[in-house]
């Protein structure tokens, strides 16, 4: 707690400052004090900040997949929605987001994406959207324009080093290929460069299609693999694997972190923290600042 300790008397420091500047009437002497404030602000933020994100893995590269559940068309376009949602929040925090697999749904959306964040405290802070997420809204592809929720899924795993040892037995999995999709037209990929890869002790599914060739897809899709597999051995160790895995995979009624809900009234509430805005729109844009912190606080509070 030194670092605490040391604000503490900083603010102190500043106290006095501000007194003399009281009684001097100097305006100079109260600006310092007010920027020695501001510096102990900053000072506890970052105290706080490495207290909330002090996980092994909390400060390097996320894999985000986003899989569209429960409400059928609605749900597809949900889960592209979701997808936008989250790059955009990466990309306001100037970090690198690379689609890896993108699987389009038949009349709107997609049915499951997954892409890379890499950036500084991508997996730590993109960690707190791991779940299932609900939209409530009148529905664009109902003609009778009646109310309509949807279910989206996300799942967040750390981008883990190639240092990390993973133990994969060639034997365990079962290796697919096939022709990558897309919105057609000239650049459509005529071979099955495309690679699915199942890890059958587990279950796990990944796969790999943005690269032109099959070798290359098939690189991309065993780092996804490796990191899926040591997520999973993590959650196992930590007594959580099974259960939680299985109330995870419900993308359903009951079983979602946040709400978001754009008739008939406009508000995201996060049912974790109790959290809510109606700034629906600078949400769904990527503003998840306070949503992510305040969930990330709670959670390292409850630990301590």
């Amino acid at each position: 707690m030194g670092g605490y300790d040391a604000q503490v008397r900083a603010l102190s420091d500043a106290e006095v400052l501000l007194e003399l500047a009281t009684e001097a009437d100097d305006e100079g002497v109260a600006g310092e004090a007010a920027a020695q404030v501001d510096a102990v602000r900053k000072a506890l933020d970052d105290i706080e900040f490495k207290r909330m994100l002090s996980g092994e893995l909390d400060g390097g590269g996320a894999i985000v997949q986003i899989t569209s559940g429960a409400g059928g068309v609605d749900a597809s376009d949900w889960a592209q929605m979701l997808m936008r949602m989250l790059i955009r929040y990466a990309e306001r925090k100037g970090w690198k987001v690379e689609v890896l697999d993108e699987a389009p749904a038949e009349e709107a959306g997609i049915k499951q994406a997954t892409f890379t964040v890499a950036g500084d405290y991508a997996y730590g802070l993109m960690k707190a959207e791991n779940g299932v997420h609900r939209l409530v809204r009148v529905s664009p592809f109902d003609a009778n324009g009646r109310r309509q929720t949807s279910f989206a899924a996300v799942t967040v795993t750390p981008d883990i080093d190639d240092d990390i040892e993973v133990d994969i037995n060639e034997v365990d999995l079962k290796i697919d290929t096939y022709r990558a999709g897309g919105a057609g037209g000239q650049h459509v990929n005529k071979t099955d460069s495309a690679v699915r890869i199942t890890h059958m002790p587990t279950g796990i599914v990944v796969q790999c299609q943005n690269e032109r060739s099959q070798h290359s897809n098939k690189a991309k899709a065993m780092k996804l693999l490796r990191a899926r597999i040591y997520d999973y051995e993590l959650a196992k160790r930590e007594a959580k694997a099974a259960e939680d895995a299985k109330a995870r995979l419900k993308i359903e009624w009951g079983s979602q972190i946040r709400s978001y809900v754009l008739f008939p009234y406009q508000q995201v509430n996060d049912h974790r923290t109790e959290l809510k805005t109606s700034d629906v729109d600078g949400v769904l844009d990527g503003d998840l600042d306070d949503l992510i912190r305040t969930h990330l606080l709670q959670a390292a509070n409850s630990k301590s």
